[in-house]
């Protein structure tokens, strides 16, 4: 991983790769980074950002490959979603 996360979501795309988004880490407060994991490797790969920092959200693989990220916490509750 190649940023120190907590309170993060991990999804299993169908491509075998496992999306990590949000979360939190000590230095760098509430993140909207998100990396792609590959098992078959065990390497790490930079993803996109999300549009807004989150904790406590969840993380849901659609029938179409997207990843829905909706809610959460970053110092307030989050009514926000959005597509990954």
């Amino acid at each position: 991983m190649n940023v120190a996360r907590y309170k993060h979501t991990a999804s299993t795309l169908a491509n075998g790769l496992v999306l990590v988004a949000g979360g939190r880490n000590s230095s760098s407060g509430y993140l909207n980074s998100a990396e792609l994991y590959n098992p078959s490797t065990g390497t790490w790969t930079t993803a996109g950002n999300m549009n807004v920092a989150r904790i406590y959200h969840t993380a849901s693989v659609l029938a179409n490959g997207s990843v829905l990220v909706v809610g959460g916490f970053n110092g307030a509750y989050l009514n926000s979603a959005e597509l990954y």
